[in-house]
């Protein structure tokens, strides 16, 4: 990656850039394999207002544009209650990382949006759609461990994976 990333909170004027961000995402996932994660209007434009209303909403910039963007919120998160497989590998306070999207425009914006969250949290958790093999991909190598399966409030499966400071020092 050449130029810097620069992370910070999303602000209205900001909508339009990432809602353009959730369409490239939705049409990389298409392309790839995963044909039902996001469907068209997801993330609908008022989960995005809410997340810059409580200040959990950011975007990532390179060289004065937007090319990705994040949900970084504190637990607890009421999907990740019940987990199906080994379960979470931690208990306690976390965050999660949601509606991570990138334009695909930079490589290793991901990682910084990871970077960015595990430099704020004891432990995270992150799911995404069971199909969407990059961003499992991106999570694992991040340092994400598998800790099962999850179901969405409308009962869909996602693989979640979680973080725990002390386990990568431990390492």
């Amino acid at each position: 990656m050449g130029s810097r990333v620069n992370i910070r909170k999303t602000i209205d004027t900001d909508i339009p850039a990432v809602m353009d961000i959730y369409d490239s995402a939705r049409a990389f996932m298409r392309a790839h394999g995963n044909a039902t994660q996001w469907p068209e209007g997801t993330p609908p434009r008022a989960q995005l207002e809410l997340d810059i209303a409580t200040g959990g909403s950011f975007v990532c910039e390179v060289d004065g544009r937007i090319v990705a963007t994040f949900a970084f919120l504190p637990g607890p998160d009421a999907t990740y209650a019940q987990i199906e497989g080994e379960g979470w590998h931690g208990e306690g306070e976390y965050y999660v990382l949601h509606r991570v999207a990138s334009n695909g425009s930079v490589h290793g914006v991901t990682a910084a949006m990871f970077a960015f969250a595990k430099a704020r949290a004891r432990m995270l958790r992150i799911d995404t759609h069971e199909h969407n093999l990059p961003m499992q991909g991106a999570i694992v190598k991040a340092g994400f461990s598998r800790a099962g399966i999850i179901h969405l409030e409308n009962g869909d499966p996602r693989v979640a994976f979680d973080w725990i400071r002390a386990r990568e020092e431990a390492r």
